[in-house]
């Protein structure tokens, strides 16, 4: 069987962690930003981690699985 290619979009997005996890950018930071408050602004640059539901998807698109 030949090997499976990775999504280019999802290697540019995600990064696994040490321990498993998939660590994923929050989402509305990158325009209109002129309307958002600068708490919201600060609060939206951490990074989270991919949800138990939505890890299987994104490990086939990474061909990890």
């Amino acid at each position: 069987m030949p090997k499976l290619k990775t999504k280019s979009g999802a290697k540019k997005r995600f990064a696994l962690t040490g321990t498993g996890k998939i660590k994923r950018k929050g989402a509305f930071k990158s325009h209109i930003l002129t309307k958002k408050e600068t708490k919201q602004k600060r609060n939206l640059t951490q990074t989270s981690y991919v949800a138990e539901v939505d890890k299987k998807s994104v490990l086939r698109q990474l061909a990890l699985r």
